[in-house]
């Protein structure tokens, strides 16, 4: 059986906004195949209102199933096509060869992979994946191969300590937020050295120190490092779509209280409930859920 072919993330007007789930190894094979289904069941009644692409992430098992699942979902309803697209965890750094365990960009884009995640805080710290240039490669991988990096970068520890002064919206760790915005403008960098700056990109600001906590980070800390981040030279001088998405502890609510500084949400555990998943999809694409 042939694979379908991919369906990049391509915005249809501007960067419209993004919004991805990881399941990571959460899920077993049969709670994927039920999330799947759930989301696009949720979905279905209000497609043609959402302007936003949707991205799933499974597990490598389980990729082809969802795949095909969209796909089939997709035939008596071409939007679906439109909105939702799947993409893969991770993926090698070379194109073919004695590499036992690993999993080549090649055959994820062959399957119909639109979008691959590099350079996770657990895949730097758990998998010896720190070295920029590991990251670097990945991300070439993915773009020689038709797909979207979803390119993930965040500074170790929270830099509250520098300096505090009062802002619009209450205190905000000025000096903090210069640091950390220099530590992931140094990790973009890297990643996308070895990137055509038309071809695109989606950057995930993670902050190491939030990733699994109870809450995310501040609101005022996350818009100053992705402001900054927006205005760097690497990012100023790309011609191809730049978005960029939070994640660390993402949830219900939070992205009113970014007020539109980012481009979209990438959710972990708190997008594992697809009626949650649902209802933050229609949050980001600022349209009323129907049920």
């Amino acid at each position: 059986m042939s694979a379908p072919p991919p369906t990049p993330i391509k915005p249809t007007s501007g960067n419209r906004p993004f919004i991805a789930v990881s399941t990571k190894i959460y899920f077993s094979y049969a709670r994927t195949t039920s999330f799947t289904a759930s989301v696009l069941s949720l979905l279905t009644s209000n497609l043609p209102s959402l302007n936003i692409d949707v991205l799933l992430i499974p597990d490598f098992v389980s990729l082809v199933p969802t795949i095909a699942t969209i796909a089939a979902a997709a035939a008596p309803n071409p939007i679906i096509n439109k909105i939702l697209a799947v993409g893969a965890q991770n993926c090698a750094a070379h194109g073919s060869g004695p590499f036992t365990g690993e999993v080549s960009a090649a055959v994820l884009s062959e399957i119909g992979c639109a979008v691959v995640e590099v350079g996770h805080a657990e895949r730097r710290r758990l998998f010896g994946e720190a070295d920029d240039a590991v990251v670097r490669d990945k991300v070439a991988a993915v773009v020689r191969n038709g797909m979207v990096p979803l390119v993930c970068v965040g500074e170790e520890t929270a830099m509250m300590e520098c300096g505090r002064v009062e802002g619009e919206r209450g205190v905000v760790a000025v000096a903090g937020v210069e640091g950390a915005a220099r530590e992931v403008v140094r990790q973009v960098e890297a990643a996308l050295e070895s990137v055509d700056g038309e071809k695109e990109v989606v950057l995930a600001y993670e902050p190491v120190w939030a990733i699994g906590a109870a809450e995310p980070a501040g609101a005022e800390y996350v818009m100053g490092v992705v402001k900054r981040v927006r205005e760097s030279e690497v990012v100023r001088s790309r011609k191809g779509t730049t978005r960029i998405v939070y994640g660390g502890a993402a949830g219900p609510g939070l992205w009113e209280r970014l007020g539109g500084e980012v481009d979209g949400l990438f959710l972990g555990r708190f997008g594992h409930d697809p009626d949650q998943f649902v209802r933050m999809i229609y949050e980001v694409a600022g349209v009323s859920m129907e049920r």
